[in-house]
């Protein structure tokens, strides 16, 4: 609510004889100006557009990009679809915020569990697990061997790496058919398909901001049209 002098109505203001006294406002009045200054005082929150999903600030010192809309919903509409492929699906978001606040959004019914380091996410409650890659299999053990589908985002580029997530991938994956979904740099093809067994798609992942370093999707299953297939050898 927007109030100013001018606009403050006439018969709202008591005037006294004595000049001198200043005018008492009367208890509606008092009300508005009190609804006003809490008004300017409130700290500005952007809200998102129904497009977007808001998310904390990117700390580059934790190597976190958020992805662009177009990726981060491409990728949660092929988890919901991948869902409805298993029995009592559940995900884990490996270090992918981005994507765990867009599969929210999206299909708000999907369990969905987000492992991360920065504390930040804490605000997600029990769908939050604290997760530090060089502790690999650090997690609680109701998380062991729970998850059909896994959607990992590694933090570094690095063999080291993806080893240790490749063990936190392990520790979480459903015996039986699994689905996994990574998002790394085009550097790690063949580590990839050397660890985990997966290949890339056509559909390429890109990111808020500007990264020199090609981004790719590799899985252990081929998405078909939906995410263009597996790449031709």
């Amino acid at each position: 609510m927007e109030l100013s002098r001018d606009e403050t109505p006439q018969n709202d203001i008591v005037i006294d004889d004595d000049d001198d006294d200043p005018p008492i406002l009367s208890s509606q009045a008092l009300e508005a100006l009190k609804e006003f200054l809490a008004e300017q005082n409130r700290p500005v929150v952007e809200s998102p557009t129904a497009e977007e999903v808001a998310l904390v600030a990117e700390d580059w010192r934790l190597s976190q990009f958020w992805y662009d809309r177009d990726t981060a919903e491409t990728i949660a509409r092929e988890v919901i679809i991948l869902c409805q492929n298993v029995g009592s699906p559940s995900v884990a978001c490996i270090a992918c915020p981005t994507l765990y606040a867009y599969l929210k959004k999206i299909g708000p019914e999907v369990p969905v569990q987000l492992l991360e380091y920065d504390k930040r996410f804490e605000q997600y409650g029990t769908e939050f697990t604290f997760y530090d890659y060089n502790q690999p299999e650090n997690l609680p053990l109701s998380l062991k061997h729970s998850f059909p589908i896994i959607v990992a985002d590694p933090p570094y580029l690095s063999k080291e790496c993806l080893e240790k997530v490749t063990e936190t991938i392990s520790f979480l994956s459903r015996p039986g058919q699994s689905y996994l979904l990574l998002l790394t740099g085009e550097v790690q093809k063949e580590r990839a398909a050397e660890l985990l067994g997966l290949r890339p798609c056509g559909f390429q992942p890109h990111h808020s901001s500007k990264l020199g370093n090609e981004f790719r999707l590799f899985t252990n299953y081929d998405p078909g049209t939906r995410l263009d297939g597996w790449e031709v050898e």
